[in-house]
């Protein structure tokens, strides 16, 4: 059973079943699409991109893992980026991607249970402008810092900036 496809530019894919259908698969991931499950092995979640506007690397938008639904129970980490992995056992949700990286929550076999998958991190907007052009207002929370001779602007919540 193939994966949903992935929006350009978004996202990759979800990976394959291939065997048991009570075998997930990972989550596509901003970079690559999540990777097949087998008959008894769950897939992880496909990897996120890094982006160095910050000044250093950071890899975000990792794919959430996966569970399988039969003994022996398995679960499959997220993917790189802060994906989720999926649930170690069956009374349990699955994890939620890491905050602020806009990465996929991990899966979980939900057969007769109350249990969900893992809420997906939230996002981050980054802006990275000359110090010079820097005007200084903002709104809500941002975390404002330099790097060289520009200025960078994390929002991890709500806020504006007016140029």
């Amino acid at each position: 059973m193939a994966g949903a496809a992935g929006t350009t530019n978004q996202g990759y894919a979800g990976g394959s079943a291939a065997g048991s259908v009570s075998t997930g698969t990972g989550g596509g991931g901003a970079g690559a699409v999540g990777v097949n499950s087998t008959s008894a092995n769950p897939g992880a979640g496909g990897a996120g991109v890094a982006s160095t506007i910050t000044g250093s690397s950071v890899t975000r938008g990792g794919g959430g893992g996966s569970h399988t639904a039969s003994s022996p129970y398995t679960s499959s980490p997220g993917g790189a980026g802060g994906g989720g992995a999926g649930s170690t056992n069956t009374s349990a949700n699955g994890n939620p991607g890491t905050a602020n990286t806009g990465s996929g929550g991990g899966g979980i076999w939900n057969f007769p249970g109350p249990y969900i998958s893992g809420a997906g991190g939230s996002g981050v907007v980054i802006l990275r402008v000359p110090t010079a052009s820097y005007s200084g207002t903002t709104s809500g929370s941002p975390t404002v810092s330099t790097n060289g001779s520009d200025t960078i602007i994390i929002f991890n919540g709500d806020g504006s900036y007016t140029a």
